[in-house]
């Protein structure tokens, strides 16, 4: 457990513990600590640990990894929760799409009384020091407490976002950083949200396109644009009758199908439900993939964190962005809404986001993203390369799966291993609005491959399972 203040403006005050996690180098090569966040916010990164083993050419083994439960999130004390019992997480949510209007007056009330209860949760002192600059300073004070110079930094999804401010803070501090899956700082968080919305209905129009293509396995047409149509109709069917004893309604379907917009790694298992459901009214498989309520840890924790980091709008433009996208990009929009509409009422108050700046880096930063993810946008990877002219990055041409680094593409998991090694990255391509390396991206699986048929990463990937597990759950936060 590492004590750091709960204040870091007042350092003699109040203290709390960060639980912090480490796997200690075994190649006397040794290049110094490294630190893993998993994303989130919100998500646990104990097991963050245990990610050299992943990095290619036994180039892991000469460090010491170290994971680290944030402030309020697991094992780290005080740990946040609002309500467990959440309605909004549960099976008997109304639709997300509020096309009546008890079904908006719904998830107004409960959104607002979870906000309402965070208030009243036993960890509610925490609140105002939820902000990614809090997190940071925890993070420096890590650095710290080992007594290394250098902060070297492996991180996913939200976790760049931290990974850009940190630097932007301690740009002395900089060490090697690779980040996976890179957010937009200037778009923190809610119009990040909205760029979300766009792109993942894009990315399940892939996906259908691809059940398509696999007739001969799926048995769902070969018309991409009918699946689509079928889907919807599905939703409207279970909004009247929901299957599986009453548990799959349309919001547990979308937040199942939503996986597909995320990664292809769960591609061939969820077609295969999603089939049996559409063919049979079988919904047995899809409710076993629902996460289900969870852990409200998470959901705290990702609130606290996004609802303070910057300014968040009332209720009359959420609501007017929210149909303005729907009408064209209707598979997330209103999901994503609420759940991020704790926000409207939350009890701690936003401020202004940090404008981050790598202007006064040296040191070479590895960025990846593959072109079309869906929940860090890849307009956000470019606008963060411009931002950090050391930085260096890797595309996955064409690729829908976020933050899928070290999922056994060579092309970028040597590159990761050989910068993590020396140091040192290829020379940086002129101009601003382009990638510097082009990969392949991690593939879509094949419905004949056995082991694809599982929910899970694929055989190839470079991670442990449970590993590139606790990166999705992270991710996902909820859902």
């Amino acid at each position: 457990m590492l004590e750091v203040p709960l204040n870091h403006a007042r350092p003699g005050g109040r203290k709390i513990q960060i639980a912090v996690s480490r796997v200690l180098h075994t190649d006397p090569d040794y290049k110094g600590i490294i630190v893993g966040n998993p994303g989130g916010p919100g998500g646990s990164g104990l097991g963050m640990a245990r990610l050299g083993a992943a990095i290619p050419n036994g180039v892991g083994a000469k460090y010491d990894w170290y994971g680290f439960d944030p402030r309020g999130v697991g094992s780290s004390t005080p740990s946040l929760s609002c309500d467990p019992d959440y309605a909004g997480a549960g099976y008997d949510r109304p639709d997300y799409v509020p096309t009546k209007r008890w079904t908006k007056r719904w998830w107004l009330r409960v959104t607002k009384k979870y906000a309402r209860d965070c208030s009243r949760a036993d960890a509610k002192a925490l609140l105002p020091f939820m902000r990614t600059t809090d997190v940071a300073a925890d993070l420096d004070a890590l650095r710290a407490a080992v007594g290394a110079k250098k902060l070297n930094y492996y991180a996913f999804s939200y976790g760049t976002y931290l990974g850009q401010v940190y630097a932007t803070r301690y740009p002395k501090r900089v060490g090697r950083f690779v980040w996976d899956g890179v957010l937009n700082a200037k778009n923190a968080f809610y119009q990040a949200n909205l760029d979300q919305n766009i792109q993942f209905d894009k990315n399940i129009n892939t996906y259908f396109r691809w059940l398509a293509d696999h007739d001969d396995t799926f048995a769902l047409g070969t018309d991409w644009r009918a699946i689509r149509r079928g889907y919807y109709r599905l939703l409207d069917r279970l909004d009247r009758a929901p299957a599986a004893d009453g548990k799959l309604g349309p919001d547990e379907l979308s937040d199942v199908m939503l996986s597909a917009g995320y990664y292809v790694y769960d591609w061939v298992a969820i077609g295969e439900a999603y089939a049996k459901l559409a063919k049979t009214g079988d919904g047995a498989d899809i409710i076993a993939m629902y996460a289900g309520p969870g852990d409200d840890n998470g959901f705290a924790v990702y609130n606290a964190v996004q609802c303070t980091d910057a300014k968040w709008p009332g209720w009359k433009r959420t609501q007017a962005d929210a149909w303005r996208i729907h009408r064209k990009h209707p598979f997330l929009t209103w999901g994503n809404t609420w759940f991020n509409a704790p926000c409207l009422n939350w009890p701690a108050a936003s401020r202004k986001a940090v404008r981050v700046s790598g202007d006064r880096i040296k040191t070479p930063i590895l960025l990846i993203a593959e072109t079309n993810d869906a929940a860090t946008v890849y307009s956000g990877a470019l606008a963060t390369r411009r931002a950090f002219p050391s930085s260096y990055l890797i595309e996955g041409v064409g690729g829908t799966t976020h933050s899928g680094s070290l999922s056994g593409i060579a092309c970028t998991d040597d590159t990761i291993a050989a910068y993590l090694d020396t140091g040192k990255l290829p020379k940086r391509k002129p101009g601003n609005n382009r990638s510097d390396q082009k990969c392949d991206p991690v593939p879509a699986p094949e419905p004949t491959d056995a082991a694809a048929r599982s929910f899970g990463p694929a055989t190839n990937d470079r991670m442990p399972a449970d590993l590139r597990s606790l990166l999705s759950n992270a991710q996902r936060t909820q859902r």
